[in-house]
């Protein structure tokens, strides 16, 4: 394998949790709530795949686990952000903290163990075309799972009746009540598929990115799933692009420091979240393009009339 090769390859591997994580919360963010617990999901389904593997010797059953730790979580943020109607900031940066220190103490006992990889899907014929074929078809599940969510969110949220519903939602929950749409349904469910969508993040990174668990595996790559939905505008495609942009970034920094360019490693290691903060700031500096494709209602509290 050519080392051009192997760089795509660590890209795609380095990117697919962010874009995973960043198509759940823009559908979350698109119902009008704000979930800063990405963080703190992403880790607990982290945790969650590795146990489920380690403890049924398939990694596909860890990533189902992945999935229902992530969802399980979320249900926490919604009972009390929807129904209790408690602040959705101070919230989401609860469970992050709370998945966080959740984690180190579910996740002790497997520091260290030997994990189980999740194996790869070769495509037959298409493997054999030079570069494209290694770098495309023989790839692992969640990958291919990552490509069917980008077109999945894109047609549900642009061309499906039940997505109008939801951006009506993001919009003026006000209104999208007084047509008689389910407000609290429709964001509890939205939120939940946020919730799903980070467990299957967390568990790429401990059954295909580093096949291990290790305290804090997650490494802040919540906080850029965040900044990323605001990078993309809300646009499922633009997310997809922009989390791979994010990944190569992340790539990079260690190649370089594989390379041996005498750039100080920590440097190199602030890489990724110091582009995190000049992106936001670009964004920022159009203010009415950001205005524009922000959902009205996000961050606020819907409480039905009785």
């Amino acid at each position: 394998m050519s080392i051009f090769e192997a760089i795509l390859l660590t890209v795609i591997t380095a990117s697919t949790p962010l874009v995973i994580a960043a198509l759940g919360e823009l559908v979350t963010e698109r119902s009008g709530v704000l979930n800063l617990g990405v963080e703190g999901m992403m880790i607990m389904g982290a945790v969650a795949a590795f146990a489920g593997a380690q403890t049924s010797g398939s990694p596909y059953v860890g990533i189902i686990c992945g999935i229902a730790a992530g969802a399980l979580f979320s249900l926490l943020f919604a009972f009390l952000t929807l129904t209790l109607v408690a602040n959705q900031v101070a919230t989401g940066l609860a469970l992050t903290l709370l998945g966080l220190g959740a984690s180190g103490m579910l996740g002790e006992p497997y520091v260290s163990v030997p994990g189980i990889r999740l194996e790869e899907i070769v495509v037959p014929i298409l493997s054999d075309i030079p570069v494209i074929g290694h770098v495309l078809f023989r790839q692992d599940l969640i990958f291919y799972l990552s490509i069917a969510l980008v077109i999945g969110v894109s047609w549900f949220l642009f061309r499906s009746r039940a997505g109008l519903k939801l951006r009506a939602i993001g919009d003026s929950h006000t209104s999208a009540h007084a047509l008689g749409i389910g407000v609290i349904r429709t964001r509890y469910l939205a939120v939940m598929f946020g919730g799903a969508c980070a467990g299957l993040a967390g568990a790429q990174l401990s059954l295909v990115y580093t096949p291990q668990w290790a305290e804090n595996m997650s490494a802040g790559r919540g906080w850029i799933t965040l900044a990323l939905v605001v990078f993309a505008s809300w646009r499922p495609w633009r997310v997809f692009a922009g989390g791979y942009l994010f990944g190569a970034v992340t790539i990079l920094q260690l190649h370089a420091q594989a390379f041996g360019l005498g750039i100080p490693s920590q440097f190199l290691s602030m890489l990724p979240y110091a582009a995190t903060i000049v992106v936001l700031i670009i964004i920022s500096h159009n203010r009415r393009t950001t205005m524009i494709n922000t959902p009205a209602s996000l961050g606020k509290a819907f409480v039905p009339e009785r």
